[in-house]
């Protein structure tokens, strides 16, 4: 397993000293809960754990490197699942390659009654059996009803690890059932240096952070979809311009997220505020609040339906003509 960043390190050893079967790992997206929630999986299972966590060596870290332990079941969306090399069952599969249907973006309650079978099978080793769904708020309302029973009750030695990057869209019965850990924010010198150690020139790391809210794993995301620091800092005035810039050949998600920090750093600086995302000097000036407070509602709506199979050149072009209206002074 790959090292975990220094600032998920002491939370991890934290978490191994807390009792219990069911923990929540919550907070804002790229911080890190998935990787914790793993390594402290990788803890629970591990042959010969340490006091900082899995051993990296013995037969069950082996079988979570390769994704195949017989005793960890991870429940994330297809498309996730995919992407990070996590088996999906052998139906799903089969729809899939058979083009029956595309990867889920959501968790399936389908999945969710096959884990709900694993749990009630016999563990290979006396560590019981762990199950990890990642990011818990993708379960949807039957889904999550599925899980409440067994998650109050898990049969023999089963313990349970959500992670989660918006509790507040989980069902209060489910956080309800669940220890919650608040994820830790790192500091500025920690993030940079965790991304130097990824690949991120120095120059890059203080504002492709700033960038990402100060969300490390968020900061490589953007660098990873080829956009650098230069590439932030003339944004704004690119889409003030009607010019999409770098982000016309990335996912709508990202494009829209974008979009979103600009419209957030735009209306805070309109009332006097600092901006989060962007430097002050490289915003666009004279954009009216209430121009800006209409561009900000339309932008939530567009969130509720970025993933559903727009075409992308269309759907990008409108988003960069409106963000060109609501940055336009006067208006």
């Amino acid at each position: 397993m790959s090292p975990l960043a220094p600032w998920l390190t002491s939370q991890l050893q934290s978490l191994m000293q807390r009792s219990g079967h069911a923990f929540l790992l919550q907070g804002p997206s790229g911080l890190g809960q998935y990787e914790l929630g793993l390594a402290l999986a990788a803890a629970w299972l591990c042959q010969q754990t340490t006091a900082r966590g899995a051993c990296g060596h013995c037969a069950s870290c082996h079988g979570i490197e390769v994704r195949a332990h017989s005793d960890l079941t991870v429940l994330m969306p297809e498309t996730e699942m995919l992407e990070l090399g996590w088996p999906l069952s052998e139906k799903a599969q089969k729809d899939i390659d058979d083009k029956n249907r595309k990867p889920s973006r959501e968790i399936r309650v389908d999945s969710m009654r096959q884990l709900l079978g694993f749990t009630q099978t016999t563990g290979g080793s006396n560590a019981g059996k762990v199950v990890l769904i990642s990011p818990a708020e993708r379960m949807n309302t039957i889904t999550a009803n599925t899980l409440l029973k067994t998650l109050e009750e898990p049969p023999g030695n089963t313990r349970f690890i959500l992670a989660c990057n918006a509790a507040h869209e989980l069902l209060p019965t489910v956080r309800s059932r669940c220890q919650s850990h608040s994820m830790l924010w790192p500091t500025v010198d920690a993030a940079c240096e965790w991304l130097t150690s990824q690949g991120v020139p120095d120059s890059q790391t203080p504002l492709l952070l700033q960038a990402a809210g100060g969300r490390p794993e968020d900061a490589l995301a953007l660098f990873q979809a080829g956009i650098q620091a230069n590439h932030w800092r003339a944004l704004p005035q690119q889409l003030s311009r009607g010019d999409a810039g770098v982000l016309a050949d990335n996912p709508a998600a990202l494009v829209l997220s974008s979009l979103q920090k600009l419209c957030h750093d735009m209306l805070q600086t309109s009332v006097g505020g600092a901006p989060r995302y962007f430097q002050p000097a490289d915003l666009p000036k004279g954009a009216k609040f209430e121009a800006l407070s209409q561009w900000s509602r339309e932008l939530l709506q567009s969130a509720k339906t970025v993933d559903h199979p727009y075409q992308q050149g269309l759907l990008v072009e409108a988003w960069v003509n409106r963000a060109q209206v609501a940055l336009s002074p006067g208006r």
